[in-house]
């Protein structure tokens, strides 16, 4: 396995954790303000890894065929996490949910924007989260708000990290380590 694409494993195992992924969102404060609880973040997010929402059928539909048939369809969503807001107290999802890209090996700036932009078009429609088993009872349907946060390397090209910024996309530098510490750097602060 080649260190990019080890590189990019590391962050995704170690960000379906949620401890990790509140020391993420500490290095980015306008969606730390976001989670519910401070005090108890743990139970504030809830984290799910290549994430699938099942997108319910809706009529009069141009966009995709295959949706506007009987029964929901199962997409698997092209960001790498998504990250659900919840009430610790009453155990239900709220309103904004943090999509998170990590720059995959190879992937070009369209490549990576074009994976917020797939994102965003499915989740225009009704929707529900498949939620992970030890979540499965609280209520994920459709969010009232849907962010982006965009994971590079220190050797991502700069012509990725300049294009989210000029796009005004939300990115934080990360140097994946098998260490226990992680080295956020912010890069645009949207």
């Amino acid at each position: 396995m080649s260190s990019k694409v080890s590189e990019y494993e590391l962050l995704l195992s170690e960000y379906c954790s949620r401890e990790r992924i509140i020391t993420l969102l500490r290095q980015y404060r306008p969606y730390l303000e976001m989670v519910p609880s401070l005090r108890r973040p743990q139970d504030s997010v809830i984290t799910i890894p290549l994430p699938i929402v099942k997108i319910r059928p809706c009529r009069n539909s141009t966009i995709d065929e295959s949706i506007t048939a009987g029964s929901p369809l199962a997409i698997q969503l092209p960001c790498d996490l998504a990250v659900l807001m919840c009430d610790p107290e009453w155990k239900v999802k709220l309103g904004v949910e943090i999509l998170v890209f990590i720059h995959r090996p190879d992937e070009e700036f369209s490549q990576l924007l074009g994976r917020w932009r797939k994102t965003q078009i499915y989740l225009e429609r009704d929707y529900e989260w498949l939620m992970p088993l030890s979540e499965e009872h609280i209520f994920s349907d459709k969010a009232e708000r849907i962010l982006p946060l965009f994971i590079l390397f220190q050797d991502t090209p700069e012509r990725l990290k300049k294009g989210l910024m000029n796009a005004g996309l939300p990115c934080l530098i990360q140097q994946p380590t098998l260490k226990t510490e992680e080295r956020v750097k912010i890069v645009a602060d949207h």
